[in-house]
């Protein structure tokens, strides 16, 4: 007798899914080989990693999948799994304001500029991706970091950096075959990431 298997249920609109462990989690981003290949084997950035400009990191394999292309566009050959501590992601989202007005979010268009300006991190939604890199119906948390959150990454909160391109080819390779099932056990288990007191309270409620 054959067994039906349950349905998934859907992803809330706005949840943080993520690797990660009781003391870290990891996101990722993608870099010229000449950054991130030296990112990775020292397991730190190098002082060629601009300390003083946006960054932006992503919970999301997928997302960063789709982001880079597969790690096939220029500039972005190199996709880092980069292992943070959980304080340091948690302290960016206290610290972090929407990278877009919303009416009903903000009192009105100027103090969302003013919090803007002095927030050292930034959120925005983007629709999450499938294995074809297709928009989904939820969406999946990019965060950017500036300023004193930039140089707090960098220096302080990353606790590994691991080269995932060889992985992201290979998922990639199994998509364009058409052995999706094969693809999906490959990429890594991100599971709803917990976040306690309404940390995400201001950055959520309805934001488009």
């Amino acid at each position: 007798m054959s067994v039906v298997s349950s349905p998934q249920p859907t992803p809330p609109t706005r949840q943080i899914r993520a690797v990660h462990t009781a003391t870290t989690v990891t996101v990722y981003q993608a870099y010229r080989s000449a950054l991130g290949l030296p990112a990775a084997r020292d397991g730190r950035f190098p002082e060629a990693w601009k300390r003083d400009r946006m960054t932006w990191i992503k919970p999301s394999f997928l997302w960063m999948a789709y982001r880079c292309g597969w790690g096939t566009k220029e500039g972005q050959e190199t996709v880092l799994a980069v292992e943070i501590t959980r304080e340091g992601f948690d302290w960016a989202l206290r610290n972090a304001c929407l990278s877009h007005y919303v009416r009903g979010v903000h009192p009105d268009r100027d103090t969302w500029k003013r919090e803007l300006r002095r927030s050292p991190a930034r959120v925005q939604w983007d629709p999450e991706r499938d294995l074809h890199l297709r928009p989904l119906a939820h969406r999946s948390l990019q965060l950017g970091l500036s300023g004193e959150a930039a140089r707090r990454y960098a220096d302080e909160w990353t606790v590994a950096i691991r080269d995932v391109t060889p992985l992201t080819h290979e998922i990639h390779a199994l998509v364009q075959d058409g052995r999706t099932e094969e693809a999906a056990r490959l990429l890594p288990e991100e599971r709803p990431y917990p976040v306690e007191g309404g940390l995400l309270d201001r950055v959520t409620a309805s934001a488009v």
